[in-house]
């Protein structure tokens, strides 16, 4: 087996709505699996146990956590999206960070013509950015 590092986020109820969120976003994404838990198992029957999915690409793997814990995800992990257009950033921007937050504004940093850094409504933390 070839060795793999992959991102892997763990969500508590909400990782099958989160995949299919992203992967609507980002063209060229797809939910590849999903394996749920069953009947009398350590999660909720039917969450997420565990799965994978695609955003341009990059394969992400992600679980529902059956345990209740005191951390959430945080911007020091984030996903960084070179967007191919001003429409791309612009839509990306509005959608990622309704119901969630904006860490930096839409603007221009100096090392970008247009960039923003948001946390959506999962609490996942996206760096947009126009070169």
């Amino acid at each position: 087996m070839k060795t793999q590092v992959r991102p892997f986020l763990m969500f508590e109820g909400k990782a099958e709505e989160a995949m299919k969120f992203y992967v609507s976003l980002i063209p060229g994404s797809e939910i590849i699996d999903i394996a749920r838990y069953g009947p009398g198992g350590p999660g909720a029957e039917g969450s997420v146990f565990k799965a994978s999915f695609s955003v341009a690409g990059q394969t992400v793997l992600c679980i529902d956590s059956p345990a209740k814990h005191a951390f959430t995800f945080t911007p020091a992990f984030s996903f960084f999206v070179d967007c191919a257009s001003e429409e791309e950033i612009d839509r990306l921007s509005a959608a990622l960070s309704e119901g969630g937050s904006t860490l930096m504004p839409m603007g221009n940093y100096g090392f970008s013509r247009k960039f923003t850094w948001v946390n959506d409504r999962y609490g996942v933390s996206w760096q947009l950015n126009l070169p």
